[in-house]
């Protein structure tokens, strides 16, 4: 394919390094979680860019060639999507997510439509999957100064923005901070927004063969959880904080929440308005979880976040406060002595 050379490869596709190595396939074969896939762009509708390895938004253009990954989507506020069964094969992430949609928020515009090429393949002809570009798991090592897990009471309740605040704050106490993306859909804008909080080392369940994680098995996702950890330790952090995507009603969210007591040194919760803050409140602690503090959009007003902390007793503390250090005392103190022993975690639970 003379055009290939040109082909915009999505965020999705960031660890391949060796493009050189890789041609399409002129074989459409049934979609695989995390197979790669080269198509091109039929119509354009909702999303007209691509986020580009480096997490740049490139314009989409009728005709274009795009390098992406197979796999669903959960999103309330946007897409709901899974791997095509059929015909219509559209574009689910600008990070080059491919699926079709089942459902959409009314106020997103219909799908871009892709026709697809094929599969990439490596020289030999081998379909080539992200698996195939997975991080090696590093040992099972908790960090010195503790492990803390962002969760949201919804979409778009303030989670990076507080994973990033408390990254920012720890970064100026000296810390050496790692952040992990666990699930969500693979986009550059969460890494860099780490990154340019202070993070010392990023990673995500990209690096671990995944283009989202919506639809995989719980262990599969529980595994990764913990090999983001040690990879973020392996990197040199010894503090580290983890977000999971979506809200507490997501199936996998929730599921993942349950797996925390024994691994997380705690939980802080970013809530959309108070109601919010005291369900996500009770229901973490329903499951035995430690939730530390709130966060989120909520504390953009001073009076809701008066009502999350009078109705929960915990505090409430803005993005701005994070970054200016109210998180330093969460991992202030090791935690070798802290760490659980028992539970779904324990052969996880490495002293520093």
């Amino acid at each position: 394919m003379k055009d290939f050379a040109g082909a915009k490869w999505g965020y999705v596709t960031r660890r391949i390094n060796d493009r050189d190595a890789t041609v399409p396939g002129g074989s459409v074969r049934e979609p695989q979680l995390g197979d790669l896939v080269v198509a091109t762009v039929a119509h354009l509708g909702e999303l007209d860019h691509l986020e580009d390895v480096h997490g740049r938004r490139v314009r989409l253009y009728l005709g274009d060639i795009v390098v992406g990954a197979y796999g669903n989507r959960y999103a309330t506020d946007f897409y709901e999507g899974y791997l095509p069964t059929g015909p219509n094969v559209h574009l689910l992430t600008a990070g080059g997510l491919v699926g079709t949609v089942a459902s959409a928020h009314t106020r997103r515009l219909p799908p871009t439509e892709l026709k697809v090429i094929g599969t990439l393949n490596d020289r030999s002809g081998m379909p080539l999957s992200l698996e195939h570009y997975a991080r090696t798991p590093s040992p099972h090592t908790a960090p010195e100064w503790g492990t803390l897990v962002v969760l949201g009471s919804s979409m778009n309740a303030g989670k990076t923005t507080t994973a990033s605040a408390m990254v920012s704050g720890w970064t100026r106490a000296g810390l050496a901070a790692g952040a992990g993306k666990v699930t969500g859909s693979g986009s550059g804008k969460d890494r860099w927004t780490y990154i340019d909080a202070g993070a010392s080392t990023v990673a995500e369940f990209l690096d671990f063969g995944m283009s989202s994680t919506f639809g995989y098995p719980v262990e599969r996702l529980r595994t990764t959880m913990i090999a983001i950890r040690d990879a973020l330790v392996d990197d040199g952090a010894d503090a580290v904080v983890l977000e999971i995507a979506d809200g507490l009603l997501q199936s996998e969210t929730r599921a993942l929440a349950e797996c925390l007591p024994g691994f997380a040194h705690g939980v802080v919760l970013a809530a959309a308005n108070a109601l919010d803050a005291v369900a996500g409140v009770t229901i973490l602690q329903g499951l035995g979880v430690p939730v530390r503090m709130v966060s989120g959009l909520v504390t953009a007003s001073p009076l809701a976040s008066q009502e999350a902390h009078a109705a929960t007793g915990l505090p409430v503390l803005s993005p701005p406060q994070l970054a200016n250090g109210a998180a330093v005392d969460l991992v202030r103190a090791p935690v070798r002595q802290t760490v659980a022993t028992a539970g779904p975690f324990a052969d996880t639970a490495v002293r520093g």
